[in-house]
């Protein structure tokens, strides 16, 4: 092999990567497709037929690898720590932040104001780069915070990802950013994806997200992802710049692509203008926000500033209020969740709103349906927030049309409903799915089906709360999966699970040999459990994660538990009145006797005698909340995980022994219980602000 071969290979590369710049950075081609793809191939060609020449940066690798089983865990090495949200969508939300920093510096009213960095917030990804001496070496999620994916393979199909960095690079660099997909680029790819008869993605934050964690990378590079940077992790060996905007510049530098709508703000009026600028361009952007970062820009005063939690106290994400939009009422239907539920969806005309076209709407309840007055035909007003589900916010009544009221000068060319509006809409008094009689509990507002295991649309919920990680735990056994076990009828009840076969996995649609070995063996690994996930895993209702190690470290033994009387239930701590009575009932129902007796001769197991264990010590030990209503900005989830983690028990029903209710949107009855009782009841700010003053107590 001569020289000329090395110097052309190095030439190839040189200019693709100059041609992926310019198409991916700047919007500008300074090639045709037909032309690249020929450089293309003869790269490919001679990387081939000499091996020796091949690179671990070169445009080749961007084709991906083999498809995995599963995606490897990494361990960040600077966590990928949370933005505290402000939640005040108005100029005001900037001078909460402002005055928090300034308070925090302990700065006189009469010092300068502190210079920050505005930016996006993009709508996609979080995805961390590592970078070792200027090579792209592994690509992860965010995932936790603490542990993420590795998806390199896919990571390295993002063409203006630079796969080695320009000019002097360190010896060690992560690199933080959002992988995103443009508008544009998402429609002309669902076009073609129609027409080839596959099913379109629903909106660019889904498509991303989707496609970064696609098991073939193929896939991934199918799709058209793009990335932005926007910070860093952990670094070796490279002096950092003294401000965060000094090095998204030296980031730009390296050839990482970083959004130039970004500006330096000196105090809140700045950071405020900055949020109504950027809102006022929001429906021009090419790709997705929900809102604006502002950060300190001092990464000395960064670190003067620190932490609260995981969310650094020298960032904060201001959003923008929810899209709300227009439309018709076609049909009220109901769809039955995992524990019976009956929600009542309103199906729409499409409408475009919050980024994406839609057809369905929740009314949450029967009582939300009475309130809100919304009957089929009507007009009404639909609102949608990131990813949180649509929901009806109020009907636009007639005389608001012709009054004027409605903020579209629109609204007055929308037809009256007159006195031909249709009769209240009422819930059907079965099941839709089974025909079982559907009851509602006393003080409750929630509508469910009493079929139990015998209803279709439970069995399959019912199943994957079984198999999800916080209950049994079997990896793999996702939706789609449980899906198709119900559907084929291999599975009708938990209990079933433990006797598929690989080979009758293995006949499944997409599902592989290998695969079925490894889900029949996730399945065997799942019967060595413990008391407390299995009664999780059982689906009781108003039994949740806290709820269910209570009972194991009371009743230690699955027959103490199973034999209870409702006042020994009582004596549990957090067990109220109708916990209780869903426990009774759950244990009193032959069929739910049967699956338990199926899926302990089956093997499940766990060591007996595992009650009586201390609670952890925390600012909130011994104390207990319940949690009703949609908080602004934390999932119940995660508001749960923060106040376990400080201590306390989160449970799912209000009673004398609870301490605090917190409260968010569509608040039922368990507001009603707290506001009977007296119980002190706390919004999600006040939450995190008692979290974050006894933390701060603590000595």
């Amino acid at each position: 092999m001569n020289d000329t071969l090395r110097q052309r290979v190095a030439a190839l590369r040189r200019d693709l990567d100059t041609h992926n710049r310019a198409y991916y950075e700047h919007d500008a081609p300074t090639i045709s497709d037909a032309d690249y793809d020929a450089l293309f191939r003869e790269l490919q060609a001679l990387e081939r037929e000499y091996p020796e020449l091949q690179s671990p940066d070169s445009p080749t690798l961007r084709v991906g690898g083999r498809a995995l089983e599963a995606f490897a865990q990494v361990i960040h090495a600077v966590p990928m720590l949370s933005i505290q949200t402000e939640t005040d969508t108005e100029a005001s939300g900037a001078d909460h932040f402002d005055a928090r920093v300034r308070k925090e510096l302990e700065l006189a009213e009469t010092a300068l104001p502190i210079e920050y960095l505005a930016e996006l917030k993009f709508d996609g990804l979080a995805v961390s780069l590592r970078y070792e001496n200027g090579v792209l070496t592994q690509g992860a999620t965010r995932g936790d915070g603490v542990t993420g994916e590795d998806v390199t393979q896919n990571l390295k199909t993002v063409r203006d990802i630079p796969l080695r960095l320009r000019g002097e690079a360190p010896p060690l660099l992560e690199v933080r950013g959002e992988a995103y997909m443009r508008r544009d680029d998402l429609a002309r790819y669902n076009e073609k994806a129609m027409a080839r008869g596959e099913k379109p993605l629903v909106n660019p934050r889904n498509g991303a997200a989707g496609s970064i964690r696609q098991l073939d990378p193929s896939i991934a590079k199918s799709r058209p992802l793009r990335f932005f940077a926007y910070g860093i992790g952990a670094v070796e060996g490279w002096t950092l710049p003294a401000t965060h905007g000094e090095l998204l510049a030296a980031l730009a530098a390296f050839g990482f692509p970083v959004c130039e709508h970004r500006a330096v703000a000196h105090g809140a009026a700045a950071l405020a203008d900055f949020h109504a600028r950027m809102g006022a361009l929001r429906a021009q952007l090419p790709f997705d926000i929900d809102g604006v970062v502002y950060k300190v820009n001092s990464l000395e005063l960064q670190r003067r500033l620190g932490f609260r939690s995981r969310e650094p106290r020298w960032a904060v994400a201001h959003k923008y209020p929810a899209e709300e939009a227009r439309t018709k009422v076609e049909a009220i239907e109901v769809q039955v969740g995992r524990t019976g539920a009956i929600t009542p969806v309103a199906r729409l005309q499409p409408v475009f709103v919050g980024g994406v076209t839609v057809t369905n709407a929740t009314l949450h309840n029967e009582d939300e349906i009475r309130r809100k007055d919304v009957r089929v035909g009507d007009t009404v007003i639909v609102r949608r927030a990131g990813d949180v589900i649509p929901e009806v916010v109020r009907v636009v009544l007639a005389e608001d049309r012709r009054q004027g009221t409605e903020d579209s000068p629109s609204a007055a060319a929308l037809p009256s409903r007159g006195d031909g509006r249709q009769p209240p809409y009422e819930l059907p008094k079965t099941c839709p799915e089974c025909g079982s009689q559907v009851v509602r509990e006393e003080g409750g507002a929630i509508v469910r089906c009493a079929g139990g295991l015998v209803c279709p649309a439970q069995v399959k919920g019912a199943l994957i709360h079984f198999a999800s990680r916080r209950a049994m735990d079997i990896e793999g056994l996702g939706d789609k999966l449980v899906e198709q076990l119900v559907d084929s009828g291999l599975v009708k009840t938990p209990a079933d699970l433990y006797t598929l076969s690989a080979s009758r996995l293995a006949a499944l649609e997409r599902m592989g040999e290998k695969s079925a070995e490894n889900r029949v063996a996730a399945i065997e690994k799942s019967k060595d459990s413990s008391l407390a996930r299995f009664i999780f895993a059982l689906g009781i209702r108003n039994v949740g994660e806290t709820t269910a190690r209570d009972l194991a470290r009371y009743f230690g033994k699955l027959d103490a538990l199973r034999n209870a009387d409702t006042e020994t239930l009582l004596n549990v701590p957090d067990v109220g009145p109708v916990v209780a009575e869903s426990i009774r009932d759950f244990f009193a129902e032959a069929h739910n006797r049967e699956v338990i007796a199926s899926l302990m001769a089956a093997g499940v197991h766990w060591t007996e005698g595992e009650g009586q264990v201390d609670a952890p010590p925390g600012v909130f030990s011994g104390k207990t909340f319940v949690l009703t209503g949609t908080l602004p900005t934390l999932k119940r989830d995660e508001a749960k995980a923060l106040i376990e983690a400080a201590g306390g028990k989160a449970s799912g029903s209000v009673s004398k022994k609870t301490d605090y209710v917190i409260a968010g949107e569509e608040a039922g009855s368990k507001l009603d219980k707290a506001r009977e009782l007296g119980i002190p009841i706390l919004n999600e700010a006040e939450l995190l602000q008692l979290i974050n003053t006894q933390e701060s107590e603590k000595p």
